[in-house]
């Protein structure tokens, strides 16, 4: 069984405050990731699922466990704000998996710290099933994400908008590093803390680095790297993340917070679901714009270790093209394209552009128009897709393989199930009333996105129009 440390409480006292989860009267286990748990050595912590529930609700602490809430700050909608910070997040410590991967261990929703805001620390049933769920499904997905380890009952009401059930997650990432972490620091003029940070930042992501003769330039270029890659993939799969402020922006590469996230139905590149993404500056796409503007959050902070602003530049223009690239090879894998040394990639790319201006044109399902695309490759049927289609019949004509294996390919690639924004309202609607059989079942079918399952053929669905979520909300 692994046991806990906490590597981060090792910092200096003033990167942290050290606290203890609040009591909850009831915890009940609602959800155990046995798969996960086995993955970080923690499959036989206790086989008791009430004991489950007293650990990862905060009344008891695992063996090794140093409860701390890290200090951060962040731009928010562009604003900075010095002071933010775990305010409803405990990190219990760390656990190390046994390839030597170290894992943080957070509960979410564990009660007040130093850095509540007047807040309770708290949080309701409702964001702990949204964010079990859509971690989760995230991974299987393969976008690189925090997971969900449990999620609980606490047995209390917390009151919102009216008194509601209330819950805690336990979620799992390889660190909680915010670019907001580095800026808490450098708007001090803490240069020890921001080299601090830097170098656990290292030691835990990329410890080769420490090596190079300037390892904070080559930590900024490995976050350029990991953004890039990151923001790529949740735009292949659809999704909007709807709070890209700097303290959800991590060094690691990582999906933070699931707050008012949504996933695409319709293909519309603006698109905004969440509720307070003020004047479209979250749009779905828009993220790649907005991520470059994080990092040179972050270049700004770590030139109080380098001071050599034109590297730092000259890594911030790489990002475009990397993000560039890691689209257009998502794309193009999504639609059956191989490279090819016959083909230009400025003619594939614009046959991606072509099928998306065709999806939003006709407001067609993103995840469903691609696996519909595999069923029509080979049809003597007039086009479903119009001109696109003709075009890219043509296109995949031309490599090996043709027709049959592109569509193999694109089934391999495109999920029939993503997690569906109304399914998920749906199973916390549920939820609140005590039933989890559409949280539960959502698990299963997510766990599997890329095969069919005919038991869970509803789940694949886009909304009717009575159906349709418009707005998402921050679970705060």
């Amino acid at each position: 069984m692994a046991v806990f440390s906490n590597h981060y409480a090792q910092l200096p006292e003033r990167m942290f405050a050290r606290v203890e989860p609040v009591h909850v009267p009831a915890p009940k286990l609602l959800a155990w990731n046995e798969s996960l748990a086995s993955e970080l050595g923690l499959a036989d912590i206790t086989p008791d699922k009430d004991a489950l529930a007293e650990l990862f609700s905060g009344n008891c602490l695992p063996q090794g466990a140093t409860p701390i809430a890290a200090a951060y700050a962040g731009h928010q909608f562009g604003h900075f704000v010095p002071q933010l910070g775990d305010g409803r997040a405990v990190l219990l410590g760390d656990v190390t998996d046994a390839a030597g991967r170290c894992f943080d261990v957070q509960l979410k929703g564990s009660g007040r710290t130093p850095f509540s805001r007047g807040g309770d620390g708290k949080s309701s049933l409702g964001p702990v099933i949204r964010e079990y769920v859509l971690s989760e499904a995230m991974h299987a997905l393969g976008v690189p994400t925090t997971r969900a380890l449990a999620a609980i009952e606490s047995g209390e009401q917390v009151q919102r908008e009216s008194a509601l059930p209330g819950g805690v997650l336990t979620r799992v990432a390889s660190s909680h590093i915010r670019i907001g972490s580095f800026e808490y620091f450098a708007v001090r003029g803490d240069v020890e803390a921001v080299r601090a940070l830097a170098d656990f930042a290292i030691s835990r992501h990329a410890p080769e680095l420490a090596d190079q003769p300037r390892p904070y330039v080559a930590l900024f270029a490995e976050v350029v790297q990991r953004q890039a890659a990151l923001v790529a993939h949740w735009m292949s799969v659809g999704f909007i993340h709807g709070v890209m402020n700097t303290d959800n922006m991590t060094v690691s590469g990582e999906t933070l917070d699931y707050g008012p996230c949504a996933f695409l139905d319709e293909y519309n590149a603006g698109k905004v679901f969440s509720s307070i993404a003020h004047h479209g500056r979250y749009a779905y796409d828009k993220q790649a714009p907005i991520a470059h503007w994080n990092l040179t959050r972050l270049a700004e902070c770590l030139l109080l270790l380098d001071d050599e602003q034109a590297v730092f530049i000259e890594h911030l223009d790489r990002f475009k093209p990397l993000f560039d690239q890691h689209y257009h090879d998502r794309m193009a894998d999504k639609l059956g394209l191989l490279p090819s040394d016959a083909v230009p990639m400025a003619e594939d790319a614009q046959l991606v552009q072509q099928w998306l201006d065709y999806l939003q044109q006709h407001a067609l399902d993103f995840t469903q128009s691609f696996r519909e695309l595999v069923v029509v490759a080979d049809s003597l049927d007039a086009p479903r897709f119009g001109d696109f289609e003709r075009q890219w019949r043509q296109r995949i004509a031309r490599q090996p393989g043709g027709v049959a294996a592109a569509a193999a390919a694109m089934q391999a690639i495109n999920p029939v199930y993503i997690p569906r924004n109304h399914q998920i309202e749906r199973a916390i609607r549920d939820a609140l009333q005590g039933n989890y059989d559409v949280f539960n079942e959502l698990r299963v079918v997510l766990a599997n996105p890329f095969d069919a399952q005919p038991e869970f053929a509803h789940y694949a669905q886009a909304p009717d129009a009575a159906d349709r979520v418009t707005q998402t909300f921050c679970g705060t």
